[in-house]
């Protein structure tokens, strides 16, 4: 329930803090007080758009707290879900609006998306304006109703997963299926394409290797030139390196054994020698190994100008991205190949999807069927008592194709009078009788919801007599059952209330401001009896507002 709404620089507010209790609270003030002021406010905890000329002092901040008691609400997984702190019994809630017009919202101190916080105020205030007299006339609005009736959230939870489950696989499939058409119209491109490449062969690297080749015949006569004289230098006949150093090593060898500083010298020769006499026999291996051969030069060549000739095609520069072509190619026609299992399969998951959520959406149907009844026992009674006493009701089925909300529309139907045929409300009803039959749903529905406070926001414009005394039991009995908060010009609705608000304007110098005044008993009394004979306060008013009183607290 809503236990404080503190309200800080907003419109004629300069602070208020507002204190609720259980039951029902009255809310009364002469026309332009600042009742609506007081909701639009609220609005905003709720998550409604702010507006920057609300905003009081443009040099300050629009600061709007309210206080929930939230114990038994079973909020926890919600707060959990969207990484907010949690306290078992209370929840504070903000919005803080700043004269640039932009606004942020808190839920226990930590900011939030407006939308969770929207989302949250949900599950925790209704607020009924004649506004909301609208919803009625709307199906998703009357399949709430049925819903809310039949008390089968669990269902629909369960319910709405199946069709997720069901819809998350029809899309599968229709992309798969696109995919599959778009890729079959391919299919012939891609398996010559991959002919092309299976027959030519590629291996790694290939085109380097080739390169090699390549460079090597078509150089290996002037290369085996080459190699024969090193190796005709190293170790030739004539005076060849080798020998020479062969000789300058056994110079050196004598000479380390009278002087002492050449040690070493004659073993680096021989190290060098051994290592040139290496160099001379594998560049001779080499140059032996060398023989000009024209017809494996222009094999090479041909199969280079036959990669070359791929490379441009396909615009790319080397073998090995060749062959991330080809594997692409591979992966794509084997994709085509399974695509019609992979189909099957789906389609098969997506049929075995919608035959569970089929039976789901029929079992709620037949719920919300058993709530029609119900509902409509109760309503007619209560709607009669409200002086509606011609009033006839039936709520029409149809079967429609699966949604987020199973496979029912509903469309209710109303009378108000005799010999009339039934017809939707916005045909065949009053604002009044509308207003008045959106109160008896409020009531039917009230021991069901799982919702801490209603406000009904003067409701009961435009009734008077019995039957505002009627509307005025009718707020008392859902009061038994949560929060309720009245705004009303009426005497009989306020003299049910279990507490009393009066607001007011004054003036200063400069500013109007609105005020809050908790009332007592004795001042509750008062109130009463000012609505009651208006302008001239009497005893015998307040006599009449004492008795009305007594009357509706027995």
């Amino acid at each position: 329930m809503l236990k404080r709404l503190s309200i800080t620089n907003y419109a004629l507010i300069d602070q208020l803090e507002i204190d609720f209790e259980q039951g029902l609270t009255i809310i009364t003030g002469e026309t332009g007080a600042g009742k609506s002021i007081i909701l639009g406010a609220l609005s905003l905890i709720l998550g409604e758009r702010a507006i920057s000329s609300s905003i009081r002092d443009k040099q300050r901040k629009t600061i709007v707290e309210a206080i929930f008691d939230i114990k038994g609400y079973d909020l926890k997984s919600f707060f959990d879900d969207n990484d907010i702190d949690y306290f078992d019994n209370e929840l504070i809630a903000r919005r803080e609006i700043n004269p640039n017009g932009r606004s942020r919202a808190f839920v226990n101190d930590g900011v939030v998306p407006l939308s969770t916080l929207k989302e949250l105020m949900t599950r925790l205030v209704d607020i009924h304006s004649q506004h909301s007299n609208m919803l009625l006339s709307r199906p998703a609005f009357q399949l709430s109703i049925l819903d809310n009736i039949a008390a089968h959230d669990s269902d629909l939870v369960h319910y709405q997963s199946l069709y997720s489950k069901y819809k998350a696989a029809q899309k599968q499939l229709l992309e798969l299926r696109e995919n599959y058409d778009r890729t079959r119209s391919e299919e012939d491109y891609l398996r010559f394409q991959l002919n092309q490449f299976q027959e030519i062969n590629l291996k790694p690297s290939e085109d380097e290797e080739l390169e090699q080749q390549q460079r090597r015949l078509a150089c290996a006569t002037s290369l085996k030139e080459d190699l024969w004289k090193v190796v005709n230098v190293l170790d030739g006949e004539d005076n060849s390196l080798l020998d020479q150093l062969k000789d300058a090593h056994h110079i050196l060898a004598s000479a380390e054994e009278n002087l002492t500083e050449m040690a070493g010298m004659s073993e680096r020769v021989n190290n060098a020698l051994i290592d040139l006499k290496d160099i001379a026999l594998s560049v001779g291996a080499i140059e032996e190994s060398l023989n000009s051969d024209p017809a494996a030069l222009q094999q090479v060549e041909d199969r280079l100008n036959v990669i070359y000739s791929l490379e441009r095609k396909h615009n790319v520069k080397t073998v090995d991205e060749l062959l991330e072509l080809q594997a692409q190619y591979e992966q794509r026609l084997a994709a085509i190949d399974c695509s019609e299992e992979r189909i099957n399969a789906l389609q098969e998951q997506l049929d075995n999807h919608y035959k569970e959520a089929v039976k789901h959406a029929r079992s709620i149907s037949e719920q919300r069927k058993l709530a029609a009844e119900r509902f409509t026992e109760l309503l007619l009674p209560l709607a009669q008592n409200l002086g509606m006493k011609n009033l006839q009701f039936r709520i029409d089925f149809s079967t429609v194709e699966l949604n987020a909300n199973g496979c029912d529309s509903v469309e209710f139907l109303f009378a108000f009078n005799k010999n009339q045929g039934l017809m939707p409300v916005k045909d065949t009803a009053s604002g009044g009788e509308i207003s008045r039959l959106m109160l008896c749903i409020k009531s039917v529905i009230a021991r069901s919801m799982n919702l801490p406070t209603i406000i009904f926001d003067e409701v009961d414009t435009g009734v008077s007599g019995e039957i505002a005394h009627k509307i005025g039991d009718m707020m008392g009995e859902i009061a038994k059952h949560i929060q309720v908060i009245a705004i009303t010009h009426l005497p009989q609705v306020a003299s049910h209330g279990t507490s009393h608000l009066r607001v007011f304007k004054t003036d200063t110098p400069t500013h109007t401001l609105t005020h809050v005044q908790r009332l007592s008993d004795e001042e509750h009394v008062t109130e009463i009896a000012r609505m009651l004979s208006g302008s001239q306060l009497n005893q015998a008013a307040i006599d009449n507002a004492r008795a009305l009183i007594k009357s509706n607290h027995q």
